[in-house]
């Protein structure tokens, strides 16, 4: 009698799904791979729909980096439209619906792989289902907003949510004309940052005329006739012909939970650095999972496409026979608000300060280029290291083109475990059309190497 091959199921046809499904083909041609995706796309740039909003991609397509053919084409059983419901781990099945075709099935797998992602937070408000009202977490969505803006030609847009997609729609509309007002219930936009680097981006939305109104919660949406027409606070109504909210996201944990498989920080699925469940043969990797935090020593709940890609790949290469091990995350993203661009790894003050570190801080300005080189832009770097030792455990950065990207020489030091000192050395390349000859993250690290 024939052995009947392995059989993987994933579910989840996004980034952390098919990262998994494409690494484990390559190793294994022999196994099975069924993965199923509820929606009607698989690997597409879910950070690409701003973008796409504003206008400066021309089609979603473009954002779609491997279709549902591509990948039966190398040998996987993707099934659109067709959402696990539940998880029966006794018997070793999914239990699948069939969007499509109505009906309910059963599929058997021998190892299991979980990457649902993350779903967008709401808001239970009066008037939230009224048209007008968008999130922005889908190509759906995206084409759903970008349609609504093409054919109702609004003029007063409102985003709720200061955090990176609400700064990023905040361009989008910003890009298009739009009237646009940014509602934060936080004291300041962009929570992960500190307060001071926050307020250099509120200062560049309201430069470019953006209203902002921070520490207001939205209490309900005004409608008419069934459309959205203003955005209710404490402080009174914000008119409003379109309303985005982005007040983040939470993960999409729920078959988990059902399932008995423990949950992490902010109820994320948790796994070890191997990508493991708690159950045997069941394995999670992306915005539904948690990861291992190197400077915190503790898995956090922190949903970036990076990570979910790379637990994908672990969680191909240890199902296709390779141990391979998720060495962590230290916190590092970038976005941008037209010309002004924000980024930050590792902790913040307030964040070290809470997690139990003895700190000092330090700010620098600087210029992107050599100051007396054309196209020479402002930038502000906020720096984070443990008092006493000097390690580094943290930075942020606002400023113009050119400054956002030295986030990642931080990041690699915080990786390694560098201290003040051995960043200032680092052999950092100098030419005046890049920076100055001593570069705006170094020149924050030798202030602040003073404080030590």
């Amino acid at each position: 009698m024939a052995i009947r091959p392995e059989r993987i199921v994933i579910v989840g046809g996004d980034a952390a799904g098919m990262s998994a499904a494409a690494q484990l083909r390559r190793m294994r041609p022999e196994v099975e791979i069924v993965a199923f995706e509820r929606g009607h796309h698989t690997s597409y740039a879910l950070c690409g729909l701003p973008y796409y909003v504003a206008g400066y991609v021309d089609d979603t397509a473009q954002l779609v980096a491997r279709t549902p053919e591509a990948h039966r084409r190398n040998g996987i059983d993707v099934r659109l439209r067709t959402e696990v419901v539940a998880l029966d781990l006794e018997r070793r099945e999914v239990v699948a619906y069939d969007h499509e075709r109505h009906r309910e099935y059963r599929e058997p797998f021998d190892q299991l792989v979980l990457a649902t992602g993350a779903r967008p937070r709401r808001l239970a408000l009066p008037g939230r289902d009224a048209a007008g009202i968008f999130t922005l977490h889908s190509l759906e969505d995206a084409e759903a907003l970008a349609t609504w803006l093409q054919q109702e030609r609004p003029r007063r847009a409102v985003v709720v949510g200061g955090g990176y997609i609400g700064i990023e729609a905040a361009e989008a509309f910003r890009a298009r004309g739009l009237e646009t007002t940014l509602i934060e219930a936080a004291p300041h936009v962009m929570p992960l940052l500190d307060p001071d680097m926050a307020e250099l981006v509120e200062q560049a939305l309201r430069a470019d005329q953006v209203t902002v109104l921070t520490g207001t919660p939205v209490e309900a949406f005004a409608t008419r006739n069934g459309r959205v027409t203003g955005v209710l606070t404490p402080h009174g109504e914000v008119p409003a012909d379109v309303v985005v909210i982005g007040i983040g996201v939470e993960p999409n944990s729920d078959l988990a939970r059902d399932a008995g498989i423990a949950l992490g920080d902010r109820n994320a699925i948790h796994v070890d650095q191997h990508c493991r469940t708690s159950v045997p043969g069941v394995w999670a990797a992306g915005d539904c999972a948690d990861a291992y935090h190197r400077l915190l020593g503790r898995s956090v709940y922190f949903p970036l496409g990076t990570t979910a890609n790379k637990q994908g790949r672990i969680c191909g290469l240890n199902l296709g026979g390779r141990p391979a091990r998720f060495p962590g995350i230290v916190g590092t993203a970038i976005t941008r608000f037209g010309e002004t661009e924000i980024a930050r790894t590792g902790l913040s003050e307030r964040e070290a300060r809470e997690s139990g570190f003895s700190i000092v801080v330090g700010n620098a300005r600087s210029t992107t280029r050599s100051g007396y080189f054309p196209g020479a832009s402002w930038m502000t770097v906020k720096m984070v290291a443990e008092e006493g030792t000097g390690r580094l455990l943290g930075a942020q950065i606002v400023g113009g083109p050119g400054a956002g990207k030295r986030i990642d020489t931080v990041a690699t030091a915080l990786t390694a475990g560098m201290t003040l000192e051995e960043f200032i050395y680092l052999d950092l390349a100098y030419a005046p059309p890049f920076s100055p000859v001593w570069d705006p993250v170094v020149v924050a690290a030798r202030k602040l190497a003073r404080e030590v």
